[in-house]
């Protein structure tokens, strides 16, 4: 294996990513922003140290354990869009959404203990997030606020992201005796939020996330790790043997049935915990005296009002009503795939961007000269792009202004026309909780039509499996559901 260059300048390449800058680094890799004309997005480029890229062990559970994940649907497991090795330096890579409002770590660094409320709002989807790894044969084994990633937007609540699946990290356990160990010498975790079993060497499973969760649970409320000591070995043995910290010994505030649940998620012994996750951050909603997850509904939008259900059709919008302008014409050809009636809380949701000849030659006015028009791209590429999260932004990408849009219709300079009809900030997707998604426009003064008809600013309208969104000057995206 070749070395992996130190560092990766802006404007260089690696794995057929353009480098765009160097957003920070650790002892298991660096992550960079980089862009990847093929895909025509932005991502968070996580490179592999070259000495953890060198473990042979370690690089095989890592590559099998982000194809995994990459497979796992869940709107608060981050995106993962590729999982490969660089051919040149044989270095494994993931590149993953760029998600921008930093870690759960850097939160409590910077603003101290949360509000209960807040803090459940992380642990619920969290919790959610790992249980559904767990179905899937997957085990996080580095649940902690850092793997913990908060996106944010205005005017909508914050989302969390889980990441990191297989990038658990070996720590040294010598010093610890032979009997508190099963295979002196690594575990592979983060001490601080790891289970009793994990540091032994023993069987470890979905339980071993929970207890990392509750430790994770514990620092939100307190602002603090449950064991703070100043050597990883002293931590270790804390995990052990010390029984769970009382959250109310620094947060009075709190109900002490906070620290029965907090006790039981984090027990010595795997089976005395709660039986998955959910189940743990339910029952400290429940301590916190907090509504069910999911029953609080969310925060409207400054450009619009919206239920938790993603919002309803309005008057004289049912979807059955809505009808091609241009009778007639034919649809562009997008394969959608997936049967007409199926469940939508499962599956792919999936926004197929393409370009419309129909739909362009209908908005040119009749006297518009031809040295006016602008020309059909005819080689525009079909770019698909999987829908998670809680709201997508349509758009057009500008770095100057911050606009970051999950679908960026923004296409490489030199390449095909960019549709310069779509606004920077056009339209956004929203995820209800049934599953299903709606879409609303941002008051653009061009327009987004659904199915033929325009639709009216700032309202949700919900989309079905083959829904087509026409917007800027030749732009349709195919909602496909597989």
């Amino acid at each position: 294996m070749n070395d992996v260059p130190s560092s990766l300048v802006p404007g260089s390449r690696f794995a057929g990513y353009r480098i765009e800058e160097f957003l920070g680094a650790g002892g298991m890799a660096a992550v960079y922003r980089a862009y990847h004309e093929g895909m025509g997005r932005e991502v968070a480029l996580k490179v592999l140290a070259a000495a953890l890229a060198g473990d042979v062990a370690f690089r095989r559970r890592f590559e099998r354990e982000a194809h995994l994940v990459a497979k796992v649907e869940h709107p608060h497991i981050i995106p993962v869009y590729e999982a490969d090795q660089e051919q040149d330096f044989g270095v494994p890579f993931i590149a993953m959404r760029l998600v921008r409002g930093g870690d759960l770590r850097a939160i409590v660094s910077r603003e101290g203990y949360m509000t209960a409320g807040r803090a459940a709002a992380f642990v619920s989807p969290v919790a959610s997030a790992l249980d559904t790894a767990h179905e899937a044969g997957l085990v996080h084994r580095d649940v902690k606020p850092a793997n913990m990633l908060v996106d944010v937007g205005r005017g909508r609540p914050e989302h969390v992201y889980l990441s990191d699946f297989g990038l658990a990290r070996g720590v040294d356990t010598v010093g610890l005796s032979a009997g508190d160990l099963t295979t002196p010498g690594q575990f592979m975790g983060t001490p601080e939020y790891a289970a009793p079993e994990q540091i032994t060497g023993g069987e470890v499973d979905g339980r071993a996330d929970q207890y990392a969760l509750g430790c994770v649970a514990y620092t939100l409320l307190t602002g603090s790790v449950p064991y703070p000591r100043e050597q990883a070995i002293a931590v270790m043995y804390a995990q052990l043997y010390d029984p769970p910290p009382l959250v109310t010994g620094i947060r009075r505030d709190l109900p002490l049935a906070v620290n029965q649940v907090l006790g039981r998620a984090m027990e010595k012994k795997a089976d005395d915990r709660y039986e998955s996750c959910i189940a743990f951050a339910d029952a400290l909603r429940e301590a916190l005296d907090l509504p069910s997850w999911g029953s609080e509904g969310v925060r409207p939008s400054p450009r619009g009002q919206r239920n938790a259900s993603g919002g309803q059709v309005p008057p004289g919008y049912s979807q059955t009503q809505l009808a091609p302008r241009h009778q007639g014409r034919e649809p562009v050809q997008v394969s959608a795939g997936g049967p007409t009636s199926y469940d939508t809380r499962t599956g792919t949701w999936s926004a197929v961007v393409a370009a419309d000849r129909d739909y362009y030659r209908s908005v040119w006015a009749t006297d518009v000269s031809p040295e006016e028009i602008t020309p059909f791209p005819e080689d525009s590429p079909v770019r698909r792009f999987p829908l998670s999260g809680t709201e997508l932004l349509i758009g057009r990408r500008s770095t100057s202004k911050g606009i970051h849009p999950e679908i960026d219709l923004t296409l490489p300079q030199g390449g095909p026309l960019t549709d310069t009809g779509v606004s920077r900030e056009h339209a956004k997707l929203v995820a209800g909780p049934d599953g299903n998604w709606s879409i609303v426009d941002l008051g653009t003064e061009n327009g987004t039509l659904v199915n033929g008809r325009e639709i009216p600013a700032s309202t949700p309208i919900p989309l079905r499996h083959g829904d087509q969104i026409n917007l800027g000057m030749w732009t349709v995206i195919t909602i496909t559901h597989d």
